[in-house]
């Protein structure tokens, strides 16, 4: 067995020489004398659609990819935190590493419990710290994940060209709650799935460092930096831009082409990050299209502390942030379950994507999401978590915010959850004008700015997107900019087993579809179809719905089942037939289920949940 590293390439092959020189000082660029290599696009997510976790913090010890030839090929070698959880909301562009031309066959990727993980559940919308256990009910340590990919759809690599690798860690799939009495337990079988889907409209963020925007013509390029390191450059990414690509450069907000001219006069090496979609993969260095770049400051600072997260309650110019994800000056992440938050006049205060003018600390109200930048000024008493956190200096960007809500009769919303809390966590007081804070029995949503789309009725569940008003000022007490009636949106189908799982927890298994077994007598407690934070429960249904293919996009199913444990680990399917193959033969008395989970809509006519991704986690 041969194992290699990554090769550090960090620009186009035949511009090469001049990006690398450009990013010497970053130590980013290697050569080797290896085969002649391509580059692996690793993008990375969670599945859960429901965001079961407020924080799901561990290291992520190594990845490897393994050759037909035996070859094993390390494209992330050094270990970086990651707060999976955070991945529910956007898919993150890790990395670009080249590596040798060949096909793949499997994979693998080791997650470390060992160094304080940090996970807090969101629990009805409300926050609960658990603790991760093995299937021993000891606490869960280092746990290495094979996974294999579909023998008709292998990892290719090919010389001078890119190709998306797309690594979904699975929370639902991978974690059961044991006990919700604090200290709350969760017993952990990790779910990995690793597949080559086709480039998508799949919105996702990369992180690294700015090179130059010589040789783009309209972006540039940067270095990637996978999550939260400080110290690793793995494989360049170009980025382009257009007319309408929002920079915030340093405070300052740019569109278009102004932008692009403020960026090129930067100092290279400092951190950015760009939000948009997959672009090009032709070549061996990547494309990326941006609607969004964040640099300096306005991204991150070894001067300060940025926390992300939902403020709950505000009390002139303090406002109460909960289930903060803290991006520390030192790089490491951290969870904050709550803290209090001082803004002031010279805080500056942006809108994520939008060139809003004119705003100030004012614009930050209850249930908004955002991210603050500032200085600890208060420690609890152990002197390591952050009570107080002065950002009268300091910045805070207004994130897209998630509303989930009944429409009344009125058109105003009964609130289900807002910034993924629940109403009840939320303090609405001086929300609004003299007597009119906002009532989230009757949350007033202006959707002005919301194209047409399908009629709404009373009594549906829709999802929202968009901003909270300006504290103080409501009604209208949030900006929609996009409303999802429940059904359309992804919806996940969650299936549980007790007492060590079953040995045949379906009624029927063919390349049509999975039906649950519901009258089993192992079926576990967790049966149902969760729609944001609703759920319906599949024993209220006429019948056990089919679990079905049939109406997906048959060009990106991911159909994966097994368990850490075996020789071939996870094994991925990309065709309904090989998938239900693989689920008949697993099930022939000796595995037994763990968790089933499937991501798509649920058709209440017919019956049926229509997938493209279905996850059988079977018990180790």
């Amino acid at each position: 067995m041969t194992v290699v590293p990554p090769q550090r390439t960090c620009s186009a092959w035949l511009l090469r020489a001049m990006v690398c020189a450009a990013a010497a000082l970053l130590g980013a660029c290697h050569t080797t004398t290896n085969a002649p290599p391509g580059t692996p696009v690793l993008t990375m997510s969670d599945l859960t659609n429901s965001g079961d976790f407020m924080s799901y913090i561990i290291n992520i010890d190594a990845i490897e990819l393994i050759r037909s030839d035996g070859t094993v090929v390390t494209p992330l070698v050094t270990p970086v935190s990651v707060d999976l959880a955070q991945l529910n909301s956007m898919t993150e562009l890790v990395e670009a590493p080249a590596i040798p031309e060949g096909t793949y066959t499997s994979g693998l990727i080791t997650l470390d419990y060992t160094s304080s993980p940090l996970v807090w559940l969101n629990l009805n919308g409300e926050t609960l710290s658990a603790g991760p256990a093995n299937v021993s009910g000891t606490g869960a340590t280092v746990i290495s994940v094979p996974v294999t990919f579909d023998p008709s759809h292998p990892l290719v690599i090919t010389h001078n060209q890119s190709v998306r690798l797309q690594i979904d860690v699975d929370l639902t799939a991978s974690n059961e709650l044991q006990t919700a009495t604090p200290p709350a337990i969760v017993q952990v079988q990790p779910f990995v799935v690793m597949s080559s889907p086709p480039v998508d409209a799949t919105v996702m963020r990369v992180r690294g460092l700015f090179v130059t925007t010589e040789g783009v013509p309209s972006g540039f390029y940067m270095n990637t930096r996978p999550f939260y390191s400080l110290t690793s450059a793995f494989g360049a990414v170009i980025v382009n831009t257009n007319a309408q690509t929002y920079f915030n450069i340093n405070g300052t907000v740019y569109t278009g082409a102004a932008g692009l001219a403020a960026l090129s006069t930067q100092q290279q090496a400092l951190p950015m990050n760009a939000v948009g979609t997959l672009d090009n993969l032709s070549g061996v260095t990547p494309t990326f299209n941006a609607t969004e770049v964040y640099f300096g400051a306005s991204a991150e600072s070894q001067l300060a502390y940025y926390l992300t997260g939902t403020v709950t309650a505000r009390s002139g110019n303090t406002i109460t942030l909960r289930a903060a994800d803290a991006l520390t000056p030192l790089g490491a992440t951290i969870y904050i379950d709550s803290v209090s938050v001082t803004l002031g006049s010279g805080t500056q205060v942006f809108e994520d994507g939008i060139a809003t003018p004119g705003l100030t600390s004012a614009n930050v109200s209850v249930g908004q999401q955002l991210t603050v930048a500032g200085q600890p000024s208060s420690f609890d008493s152990t002197g390591t978590v952050i009570t107080v956190l002065d950002a009268t200096a300091g910045l805070v960007r207004l994130r897209p915010t998630t509303l989930w809500g009944m429409l009344n009769a009125d058109t105003t919303q009964n609130l289900l959850s807002l910034g993924r809390f629940a109403p009840g966590v939320l303090s609405f007081a001086g929300t609004g004008t003299t007597g009119h804070d906002a009532n989230p029995s009757a949350y007033v949503v202006d959707t002005s700015a919301v194209p047409p789309g399908p009629v709404t009725t009373t009594g549906e569940l829709l999802q929202v997107q968009g901003s909270v008003t300006a504290f103080g000022s409501a009604p209208p007490d949030f900006t929609a900019r996009a409303v999802t009636p429940g059904p359309s949106s992804l919806q996940t189908l969650v299936v549980s087993w007790a007492n060590g799982g079953s040995t045949a927890p379906f009624s029927s298994v063919s390349s049509t579809g999975l039906v649950v077994n519901l009258a089993d007598a192992n079926l576990g407690i967790t049966h149902e179809i969760r729609t944001g934070p609703a759920a319906l429960d599949l024993k209220s249904l006429a019948a056990s719905p089919l679990i079905t293919t049939t109406g997906a996009d048959q060009s990106n199913l991911q159909l994966a089942i097994g368990k850490s444990t075996l020789t071939k680990g996870i094994s991925v399917f990309n065709s309904a037939s090989a998938f239900a193959s693989a689920v008949n033969s697993s099930f022939t008395g000796t595995n037994k289920i763990f968790r089933l989970v499937a991501y798509g809509q649920y058709d209440s006519a017919s019956n049926t949940f229509v997938a493209a991704r279905i996850n059988v986690a079977l018990h180790q």
